[in-house]
Formats: structure tokens, C-alpha cells, sequence
């Protein structure tokens, strides 16, 4: 993603100039004042947590299962007196969207473990994990370097790996969503192969816990090596990712499992990360070049809050994702609270205040104006290069 930095100057120079519109606002803008109009909204309420994941991941399963075996449906044209080749395919890709729509929202539970007081909502995140993060292969250790992208020492800076400078090119923004079709592949490998290895070789388990144990949007992050209470962590969760790997393996290899449930596992796996690539484009501005550290309202109005449409936005950006800048604005509020906030914050904030600018009407209108802004810096960086 070496794209994503070639027109660094031109971003930065977006970035300058949002930041001098809102100097005079920012300079009063109060966190503490902020947070005092939602306080009631913290606590983590456990029945929505199990209700919401559960429900999803058995929606989820049910639609794989009937893809797999493939007689639901033709059972329910039975049932319903159809004979129709269009009704078959029609009804298996409409399971095919909803049970991708219900993996995407339980798999997106990862965001919320990160913020999640320990014990707030007891056994969550074992049973997350067990149900979840190993069949996905994607156990919660490797996302906890999400912190990192809420400090605001890091934030948009080269520590942060869930930031590039995507608005610097049309490249990066494809490239990015390019990578949707290899990190299925990618996280087979980690677990199945890297994983045992690097318990033989300590030389590799360096690198593969640096470069390769971390969900993030910039493949060049290193990540920070665990500490022994990490680590001791990172060991559970890998073995339990590496028995199911071996154990899928040996189901196919044995024609237990069909080739079908590999072909819709895969497929299942790139459609989730794809859904969650758009999301993450629009969920910032990209405005930063990664060179220097911003403030905390910088990091806000770089956020972006989709209030508008619920059901539609709730879709594509599940477990109060779509409200990203009042996340940035307070990451240990639960999900679940995060509409009622951002209605009482749109009530009562003064109308100059800066939270008011990270409201967009959609997310297409979002992904416009990013694509507008990369061509914009391409253009500009051609000019640079002439004048040279």
C-alpha cells in the first residue's frame, strides 16, 4: 500500500484547512461538558449483548446450513407449489445476503471486547470467542491494537494501523478493497501454518506476532510484542484457531466436509470483509497525512456519524459502527447507547459545535467525496511533479 503515501503533502493539505475553518470552535469545545449530557448512557446492559450476538450468529448459521446441504429450498418451492429455476436462485442468494449481513453484525462484536470493561458482561467474550473468533479466525487478541487508533498520540499517525492516507489516491482506496480476496487465504495460513511453526522457531514467533497478528487497514504495521500475560493469551486463542483449522482440513481432505463448504466459507469470508472495507472508508475522512500527530478534535471531525436512515445504515455499519465520530468522542460507551447519545448531543450541543460536522447524509455521499478528494490529490500531484 506504498500508493497510499505518494501524495502525502496534498493530504496534508486537506487537513490544514479543515483544521483552520474550526480553529475558533474547537478551542471551546469541552469533552467533559460533552460527556456530562449522556453520562447515564455507560453501563453495558448484558441481555442486549447475548440477545443481539446470539440471535445473529443463529440466523447466520441456520442460512449456512441450509446453503450447504441445499434442501431448504427446495423444500419451501415444494411447500409453496413453485416450480421456478428463478425462485431457487433467487431464494439461495437472498439467504446467502442475510446470512452474511448476520455473521458481519456478530463478527463486528470484536469492536465492542476492545472497549468493554472486564466483567461488565460476564462470559462475553469467551463465548464470543468460541463461537465466533475461532471459526472466523479472527480470535479477539488480534484486534486489541485497536486502542492505538483511539490515543490521541497515535491516532492517524504511522502507529496507527487501522489508518492510511487513503484520500492521497484512487490506488490506495483500491488496493485496500483489493485485499478483501487474499485475507481469507491469509488468516488459513496464519493459523494452520505460521502458528505451529512459530512455536518451534522463536526467531519466526517475533516476526509473526509483529507482522502478523493484527487486524488492521495498513499492512506495514508492526505490531508492539505481548507481553507474557498477553502472550499467555494469544497461546489459548491460537490453539483453539490452529485445532480448527487442522480439524476442517482433515473433514475435506477426508470428503467428510464437501468442496461446497470450502467454496462457501470463502465466499461467505470475502463478502464479510468486504462489507466491513466500504464501512471503514467511510467511517473516516482520511484527511491526515501520518506525519504528525493531531488533536482530539482533529480526530473527531475526521470521524463520521450516519444518524440518517437506520435500518439501512445499521446494516452495513452494525453494533452502533454508523455512529463512528461519537465512538472517537467516547470509546467505552456500549452500543446500545450510542443513538439515544448522539440525539441528546444534537439537541443540546450549541449549534457551532464541532460534533455538529461529523454528521454526513449517507455513506455513498461519504464514499464520493473520498474518491473525489484521492483524484483531486492525483491531479495535484501531477501539477507538482510538471512544475519540477
Amino acid at each position: 500500500m506504498s500508493i497510499a503515501h505518494s501524495s502525502e503533502r496534498t493530504t496534508a493539505s486537506a487537513a490544514n484547512s479543515v483544521g483552520s475553518k474550526t480553529h475558533r470552535a474547537t478551542a471551546e469545545f469541552s469533552i467533559a461538558e460533552t460527556r456530562y449530557l449522556v453520562k447515564d448512557l455507560f453501563e453495558a446492559k448484558p441481555a442486549i449483548y447475548w440477545t443481539d450476538f446470539l440471535v445473529s450468529m443463529g440466523i447466520g448459521a441456520f442460512c449456512f446450513t441450509a446453503l450447504l446441504r441445499g434442501l431448504f429450498v427446495p423444500r419451501l418451492a415444494g411447500w409453496l407449489g413453485i416450480e421456478s429455476a428463478a425462485f431457487f436462485y433467487g431464494t439461495s442468494a437472498a439467504l446467502f445476503v442475510i446470512m452474511c449481513l448476520a455473521f458481519y453484525r456478530a463478527t463486528l462484536f470484536t469492536h465492542e471486547l476492545v472497549h468493554l470493561r472486564e466483567n461488565a458482561v460476564p462470559g462475553f467474550r469467551t463465548a464470543w470467542n468460541l463461537m465466533c473468533g475461532v471459526p472466523f479466525l479472527m480470535p479477539s487478541f488480534l484486534y486489541q491494537t485497536h486502542v492505538h487508533h483511539h490515543m490521541r498520540k497515535h491516532y492517524a499517525t504511522k502507529e496507527d494501523g487501522e489508518y492510511l492516507a487513503l484520500g492521497s489516491s484512487v490506488w490506495a482506496i483500491i488496493g485496500y478493497l483489493a485485499q478483501s480476496f487474499v485475507i481469507p487465504v491469509l488468516a488459513a495460513v496464519r493459523f494452520l501454518v505460521l502458528t505451529p511453526a512459530k512455536w518451534l522457531h522463536p526467531s519466526l514467533a517475533r516476526w509473526v506476532n509483529a507482522r502478523a497478528s493484527a487486524m488492521v487497514v495498513d499492512p506495514a504495521y508492526v505490531r508492539p510484542l505481548p507481553t507474557d500475560k498477553e502472550l499467555r493469551l494469544w497461546r489459548r486463542q491460537e490453539v483453539c484457531c490452529f485445532v480448527f483449522c487442522l480439524t476442517m482440513a482433515v473433514l475435506l481432505i477426508s470428503g467428510v466436509l464437501p468442496l461446497k463448504w470450502l467454496i462457501l466459507a470463502y465466499s461467505t469470508a470475502v463478502t464479510i470483509i468486504m462489507l466491513n472495507a466500504i464501512r471503514t472508508l467511510g467511517a473516516h475522512r482520511y484527511i491526515h497525512s501520518r506525519e504528525h500527530e493531531v488533536t482530539f478534535v482533529e480526530q473527531l471531525l475526521d470521524s463520521v456519524n450516519y444518524p440518517n436512515n437506520p435500518i439501512i445504515s445499521g446494516l452495513w455499519a452494525p453494533v452502533g459502527l454508523r455512529f463512528h465520530a461519537l465512538h472517537h468522542l467516547f470509546p467505552s460507551m456500549p452500543y446500545h447507547s450510542l443513538a439515544e447519545a448522539h440525539r441528546r448531543l444534537m439537541e443540546q450541543l450549541p449549534p457551532d459545535s464541532p460534533y455538529r460536522q461529523t454528521v454526513s447524509p449517507g455513506l455513498w455521499a461519504s464514499l464520493r467525496q473520498l474518491w473525489r478528494t484521492a483524484r483531486q490529490a492525483k491531479a495535484q500531484q501531477a501539477v507538482a511533479t510538471e512544475v519540477r
